[in-house]
């Protein structure tokens, strides 16, 4: 079988490449995933979408795609609404050099069109009942920013509008790639096999495997993340999302009325250092948060970041292999910017031209050492 495009990977980004292709009439896309949709790197997150970033380029995928997210019922009709909740995220910094980085960042962000703002101890007390706002050096806020109360209608409203607007899906995992002239000719599970003339790799930290059989390194390493949850609670005790940036600490309560809490430094195994991380949790709860102090946290889960060595994304075509794209290294922030990137790849493969965007995120900038670090991935 035959088809125009191959995307590769059916989490929220390549969800939103397949469908952004698909506006162009006439054109067949395929999308594969033998997991399942959304079973990857998308299947645990919080569901948080911001736009206070320390980079250019991450300030302008996140607008872009913050805005999209607000007309995302009218644009894609989805069966079940995500529900975007704009509470705001307030990053609190203790020690001065940390309130330092959060006054570059807001002068960026602003540039940028951004009404981010810096406000004292006093304020993001005000901001946020409950905090403890002693030794708090200042901190940024942006009330635009929020989550989605149901990330995963994300990725099913991009599914449902790809698979309306005629895409085809099939539940099988590339095992190999092959190019043969003018086509890709793809290996799939279950010994099946199609062809492609493009080829999209959305595949997160599964991405390095796939392309070593044609010799191309990506550097992209698999990052655990933990999340700590609480069981619902009827009162309303922590509205905006809270990120202490010195203390690597963040927290917020759910429209469900759970409370996610989570150690943002939290790495090894995890039955073994599990009580270590929910000490720091609380620690810092007691500490900066009393208002949370009664509340128990029995539900953890582990997932992942696909992350690069400069915190960006890899997006663009793959040098000398004609017809081969990636988009994958979101290191954490795939549902963030999963529309901009989808139409930022869509649109280069139709026009056959890369705009500047992807120049600056292509995998080449490695290998020249030509890196913008985003410092503020949480």
């Amino acid at each position: 079988m035959g088809y125009d495009v191959a995307v590769v990977g059916a989490g929220v980004t390549g969800l939103s490449i397949a469908w952004h292709l698909a506006q162009e009439s006439g054109r067949s896309i395929v999308l594969l995933d033998g997991t399942g949709v959304g079973a990857g790197a998308s299947s645990i997150q919080p569901g948080g979408v911001r736009q206070q970033w320390g980079t250019e380029m991450s300030c302008r995928l996140a607008v872009e795609s913050f805005r999209f997210y607000q007309q995302f019922d009218e644009r894609l009709e989805p069966s079940v609404s995500p529900s975007l909740n704009e509470c705001g995220y307030l990053f609190v910094a203790e020690a001065a050099t940390g309130f330092q980085q959060l006054q570059r960042n807001v002068a960026l962000q602003n540039a940028e069109g951004i009404g981010s703002r810096l406000v004292d101890a006093e304020e993001a007390a005000e901001l946020v009942p409950g905090l403890s706002s002693e030794g708090i050096a200042g901190a940024a806020w942006h009330a635009r920013d929020g989550y989605f109360d149901r990330p995963l209608a994300v990725i099913g409203g991009f599914h449902q509008a790809a698979l309306a607007r005629g895409v085809t899906y099939l539940d099988r995992d590339l095992e190999a790639l092959q190019h043969n002239g003018s086509q890709w000719t793809l290996k799939l599970s279950g010994a099946e096999q199609i062809s492609a003339g493009t080829v999209v790799l959305a595949t997160s930290y599964e991405t390095p495997r796939l392309l070593s059989g044609l010799g191309v390194e990506v550097p992209i390493t698999k990052e655990p993340r933990y999340l700590f949850y609480s069981n619902p609670i009827n009162q309303r005790l922590l509205e905006p999302l809270v990120v202490f940036v010195d203390r690597h600490f963040a927290a917020k309560q759910l429209a469900d009325g759970s409370v996610l809490a989570s150690d943002l430094t939290a790495d090894g195994d995890p039955e073994a250092l599990r009580s270590e991380w929910y000490k720091h949790i609380k620690e810092s709860i007691r500490e900066r948060l009393p208002v949370l102090d009664l509340v128990s946290f029995p539900v953890m889960v582990e997932g992942f970041y696909d992350v690069t060595p400069d915190r960006q994304p890899i997006v663009g075509p793959v040098t000398g292999h004609d017809g081969l794209w990636l988009a994958a290294g979101l290191n954490g922030r795939g549902l963030m910017m999963a529309p901009a990137i989808g139409r930022l790849v869509a649109e280069a493969i139709s026009s056959g031209t890369l705009g500047e965007p992807l120049g600056e995120l292509s995998l080449e900038r490695f290998a020249v050492s030509d890196l913008t670090p985003e410092p503020q991935v949480v």
